[in-house]
């Protein structure tokens, strides 16, 4: 079925993986003008003064050649250089995947190392990197140790490095969890080829003694006596030999015996239960075979309860795979246009990693890998894959080494603008929500949010990464006893210290109670009931808020909207002349930023109300930074097609021109004219909307929570909202059972809403 599936997936629709794409219009007679000739005469002369300009005028600086001979393709041996080009394919997917590096895939029929070197060397002006793939050892440590002397851009052999990078990145995190120095530790490899010897090599990077190493091939150990070790051997390996010590172990299983560590890149099922038993305390055995492992995971847990285990398969924990590697650390290497991938910059990455692991792991990756939680412990040594955060962190971490060491020919200066240019490659979404953590780190002083259900573990998760990123001081409301627990269950370290209430032993609930109860004894309200309500955290936290002791509210985690603001609507009135709330989302595809309102309160507003939420959703609009341009939707075009509904949104048009003539709004007027220039254009030129509007009023409540809903999971648009507007105070709700990520996200918001409008200012 596997066999079925691959050839089906490779085959379908336009064959292989890859594809070039334009990057510049190529639609009319100027165009091709410009790309071609005679325009394209102009970027020559320019490089031909100017060579750095390539970088200005080409895609030399984000394109990288995946190169190899196929002589050492996965676990498929010397299948040959046109068997291997589906692999070189697949490196270029992930490249651009993970990464946003171009990729050209080269295959070169030739076993001659020296035919290799020459081509590299010939294809220089072309790319702003060469990752070496697939070439067999010993060829490959002679082709890239030559290319790294002789040429000007990076060049990388990711199955040298790679392999070495992870799993050394797990072997620091590994030696911390059992309390182990590095230069203590005795380690027992198995395969000296390509990636044994790379592995071996960095561990002594990162610190581990190279006496302390003992290095076996399918001869067995690689020891000071053996005759090939010597330089007169026809079958010499300097590289190896760098591995011979003085030993009288002779095999595998000797050499695992006591050893702290084991790093396996060789063959499957060649460590027994028996191999792993022998290990000292809390063996690190590292079985990295593909795609079977030298001892499965299952087998080595049954040897030994207290053995920490990675492979090199998804299924099991701590999966040590490449692609945590290439990507980021060519990506890192072509910003800075460094001139090679030096030691410093690969032992950057692996640290970066080893950090990254010991972070709160975001709800998007438990998601993706099918788990409820990830945390940081012995089978969770290193980040997955799909860690969106990755790319940050590695990244930013391998340029930093580049300038550190001087191999950086652009250095970067501005570090958190770099950041902010990286997270706009992880697409629309993740450069909002770094805009809105911007502004609220930019307050003037650190606004304190009310957490509702300061127990539950999403808020707490999320609360952690309010501190982390610095956009608020979390207030968190419930048991403190209960809290306290949860947080060193989660091991939130910066929550340690956190600000915890308990709405039955605040010292100003009497105050509480009487406020609300004064508030709302003319509406069937009894103080006792009042005393009641003060228990719910709902009603209390709107009250901290109101009384002065936060500065914003965000709750809703646990119950229904309607549940959660009906209390904040209770405790909080709207300021004056302000009779509705709405609730607006941020819309964010690729090519725009939409916001949708009212989606989440008003059922069915007349056309008073109507001209009200698109005031609200024009104060939401300027809060972040947006220009309102209303358009009132419809099924109608201006009059097209006459009915109560279309006249109503009509009717708000005009009320809304009379209270607010400044403001950019048009309507009743359909999605697509609202959106289409070219519609607008052609059809309606007298519109004050010409396709361009950035807020989307919907005439009832259905068709905004349908839209946003449809959109967010069959459109691909990334969300952020709901946004409440016309409260008083800086109050928001959450939708029931939402990521961490959006309430992080309303958190900023919050914090944003209460810098903007403070105590009892709002309009």
């Amino acid at each position: 079925m596997i066999k079925k599936q691959a050839l089906e997936y490779h085959s379908r629709g336009r064959h292989g993986k890859i594809q070039v794409t334009p990057t510049k219009p190529c639609m009319t007679q100027r165009d091709l003008s410009l790309a071609y000739s005679p325009g394209v005469a102009v970027p020559c002369l320019e490089i031909e003064k100017n060579p750095e300009d390539a970088y200005l005028y080409t895609a030399k600086g984000n394109l990288v050649a995946v190169l190899s001979n196929g002589t050492a393709v996965l676990g498929l041996g010397n299948i040959g250089a046109l068997a291997g080009k589906p692999v070189m394919e697949g490196k270029g997917v992930l490249f651009k995947r993970f990464a946003d590096v171009d990729v050209f895939d080269i295959e070169l029929d030739t076993l001659d190392p020296q035919e290799i070197i020459r081509t590299c060397q010939l294809l220089e002006p072309t790319f702003g990197g060469i990752n070496l793939e697939d070439i067999k050892a010993p060829d490959c440590f002679l082709i890239e140790e030559t290319l790294k002397k002789t040429m000007n851009i990076p060049v990388f052999h990711d199955d040298q490095h790679g392999t070495a990078i992870i799993s050394g990145a797990a072997l620091v995190n590994a030696a911390e969890l059992v309390g182990k120095n590095l230069a203590e530790m005795r380690v027992a490899c198995n395969g000296a080829g390509a990636a044994g010897i790379a592995c071996a090599n960095f561990y002594v990077s990162l610190g581990v003694k190279l006496e302390n190493i003992l290095m076996c091939d399918t001869k067995g150990v690689i020891h000071a006596g053996r005759e090939d070790m010597d330089p007169g051997h026809e079958r010499y390996n300097k590289y190896k030999a760098r591995f011979a010590v003085e030993t009288d172990r002779r095999t595998l299983a000797e050499a695992m015996e006591g050893a702290d560590v084991f790093c396996g890149v060789s063959v499957a099922d060649v460590v027994t239960r028996e191999m792993v038993q022998s290990m000292a305390a809390d063996p690190i055995v590292f079985a990295m075979a593909n795609p079977d492992p030298e001892i499965t995971y299952p087998e080595a847990v049954a040897a030994r309860a207290d053995v920490i285990m990675a492979t090199g398969r998804s299924d099991f924990p701590n999966q040590v795979n490449n692609v945590l590697g290439f990507p980021f650390i060519f990506r890192g290497a072509l910003d800075v246009r460094s001139r090679a991938i030096n030691e410093e910059m690969k032992v950057a990455a692996a640290r970066a990693l080893a950090r990254l692991a010991k972070e709160d792991v975001p709800d998007e990756v438990c998601r993706a890998y099918g788990v409820d939680q990830l945390r940081y412990g012995r089978e969770y040594l290193i980040p997955k894959p799909f860690d969106p955060r990755v790319l940050i962190w590695e990244t930013v971490a391998v340029a930093r080494a580049a300038c550190e060491t001087g191999v950086a020919q652009k250095p970067i200066e501005d570090w958190e603008a770099y950041r902010n240019a990286l997270e706009s490659r992880l697409g629309p979404g993740h450069r909002f929500m770094r805009q809105l953590i911007g502004k609220a780190r930019s307050a003037k002083t650190k606004k304190r949010i009310a957490f509702s259900e300061g127990d539950d573990p999403k808020i707490l998760r999320a609360a952690h990464q309010v501190v982390e990123e610095g956009i608020a001081s979390p207030v968190l409301l419930g048991n403190e006893q209960a809290i306290r627990a949860r947080i060193d269950e989660l091991g939130l370290e910066l929550l340690k210290d956190a600000e915890i209430v308990d709405p039955l032993t605040f010292p100003k609930r009497e105050e509480y109670i009487e406020t609300f109860y004064q508030n709302r004894q003319r509406k069937g309200l009894s103080r006792s009931e009042a005393a009641k309500m003060m228990a719910n955290r709902r009603y209390f936290a709107p009250m901290m808020v109101l009384a002065n002791d936060a500065d914003a509210m965000v709750g809703g985690m646990t119950g229904h909207y309607p549940e959660v603001i009906r209390p904040a609507l209770q405790v909080v009135k709207g300021p004056m002349g302000v009779k509705l709330v709405s609730g607006t989302y941020v819309m964010i595809f690729e090519d725009r930023l939409l916001l949708f309102s009212d989606t989440t309160v008003n059922i069915e507003p007349d056309a008073e109300q109507l001209a009200e939420l698109a005031e609200l959703a024009a104060l939401v609009a300027r809060d972040l930074d947006i220009e309102p341009r209303v358009a009132l939707l419809s099924f109608s075009n201006f009059g097209s097609a006459p009915h109560p509904a279309s006249a109503k949104v009509r009717r708000a048009r005009e009320i809304l021109a009379g209270r607010c003539p400044d403001l950019l709004a048009d309507g009743e007027m359909q999605a697509d004219t609202a959106i289409d220039p070219a519609i607008a254009e052609e059809f309606f030129p007298f519109s004050r909307i010409r396709g361009d509007a950035t807020v989307l009023l919907f005439p009832d409540l259905a068709s905004g929570n349908i839209a946003y809903k449809l959109l967010r999971k069959l459109g691909g648009a990334h969300t952020v909202g709901p946004i409440l507007a016309g409260m008083k105070l800086p109050i928001h709700v959450l939708q029931k059972g939402c990521e961490v990520e959006e309430v992080v996200s309303i958190a900023a918001l919050a914090a944003i809403d209460a810098e903007r409008h403070p105590h009892g200012t709002r309009k």
